[in-house]
């Protein structure tokens, strides 16, 4: 007969991370004009191996998902234009040439925040380039600020703690 493990059936307390605490790092951007961000995903392929009338896998090629961000696009210093020099990066629209991808790609951090400010986990997002980028709308109509969305494509994630 099993005994229970009274560390498994009754209340152990927790602090859940929670989604507002968290400060990311960007060179070229103010981390106060980050408002959100989103998940860090990771998908595994497969590769099929066929013998005879069964079919097992092992592990294919592991692809680092895209990652969305919204700013804010503050008048000073401009969120637009920090975006827009970063853009440049990857392409200059006056010229036409694109750049090399050691200007372009960056590296961000990711901390995320505990209950007094302290960081309980760390992301670095590797070699990450600009996929889309929206600037915002205007609307009579509404009185928000106006946010910029854009999407990033990380070569790798590392979880530190």
């Amino acid at each position: 007969m099993a005994v229970l493990d009274p560390n498994e059936i009754f209340f152990t307390p927790f602090e859940p991370k929670q989604q507002n605490r968290f400060v990311l790092y960007v060179d070229g951007f103010p981390a106060y004009l980050i408002k959100g961000l989103g998940a860090v995903t990771v998908s595994q392929g497969t590769v099929p191996l066929n013998h005879i009338n069964v079919q097992r896998f092992v592990k294919g090629k592991t692809t680092w998902g895209p990652i969305s961000m919204t700013l804010f696009d503050a008048i000073t210093p401009s969120g637009a234009q920090s975006v827009m020099e970063w853009v440049r990066l990857h392409h200059e629209s006056v010229t036409g040439r694109d750049g090399y991808s050691d200007f372009y790609k960056k590296d961000m951090t990711v901390n995320v925040l505990g209950p007094v400010g302290d960081v309980v986990s760390e992301w670095i997002i590797k070699g990450a380039l600009i996929t889309e980028a929206s600037f915002g709308e205007y609307n009579y109509d509404n009185e928000g600020a106006v946010e910029i969305s854009m999407t990033v494509q990380p070569d790798y994630c590392v979880l530190n703690f």
